[in-house]
C-alpha cells in the first residue's frame, strides 16, 4: 500500500468524546447564565442564592460560563474534545480536593487565605467529583474504528475498481 506524502489516517464521523464535550459545554453555559440571572453581578466571591443545590455567586457562574464555551469551542475535533477532558479531570479535580479541604473532610486548607470565592459547599465539592470523572472517560474514551485515509491523486475509489475473476469462478476484489 502506498502512502500520499504527508498524509494523516483521521478517525470518520463524529465522535462519542465530541458529543459528550458538546453536551457537557451546552450545560455548563446554560447553567453559568442561569446562575447570573438568579445572583446577578454584585458581590463578585459573595455568599450568594443556592441553584438547584449548589452554589451559584458570580465567580461561580463565570467559571461555568467560560468552562461551557471551551467545551463547545473544543466540540469540533476529536483531539480537542479529549483535551477538554484532561482540563475537567485535572481542573474539577483540584476544585474537588480544595472543596474537602475546605470542608476539613481531609485536612485543613493550606491556602486558606483566599477563602472561599466560590462559595463551595459539600455538594458542589461532590459535583465537582463527577465532573472530574466524566473528564476522565471524555479523554479516555476509544474513537470508533472506522478509519478515512487520504486518497492519492489519481486513484479510484474501491467502488470504482473492476472486480476481478477468483480462480474458484466467483467475482471478487483484486488482491
Amino acid at each position: 500500500m502506498t502512502r500520499a506524502n504527508g498524509a494523516r489516517a483521521r478517525v470518520e464521523g463524529l465522535q462519542p468524546t465530541q458529543v459528550l464535550t458538546a453536551i457537557l459545554g451546552l450545560l455548563f453555559l446554560a447553567y453559568g447564565i442561569i446562575g447570573f440571572v438568579k445572583s446577578g453581578f454584585g458581590d463578585f466571591t459573595g455568599h450568594h442564592d443556592v441553584l438547584w443545590g449548589f452554589s451559584a455567586n458570580p465567580m461561580n457562574n463565570l467559571v461555568h460560563v467560560v468552562t461551557g464555551v471551551i467545551g463547545l469551542l473544543l466540540a469540533f475535533g476529536s483531539g480537542r474534545a479529549r483535551t477538554f477532558g484532561w482540563v475537567l479531570l485535572i481542573g474539577y479535580g483540584v476544585l474537588f480536593v480544595w472543596g474537602l479541604m475546605l470542608t476539613g473532610t481531609i485536612s485543613t486548607n493550606p491556602v486558606s487565605g483566599l477563602g472561599n470565592p466560590l462559595d463551595l459547599a459539600d455538594n458542589d465539592t461532590w459535583l465537582h467529583l463527577g465532573i472530574a470523572v466524566l473528564g476522565l472517560l471524555i479523554a479516555v474514551l476509544p474513537a470508533r474504528r472506522r478509519i478515512r485515509m487520504p486518497k492519492e491523486e489519481g486513484e479510484e475509489p474501491a467502488a470504482a475498481r473492476p472486480a476481478t475473476q477468483d480462480p474458484h469462478g466467483g467475482h471478487g476484489l483484486a488482491h
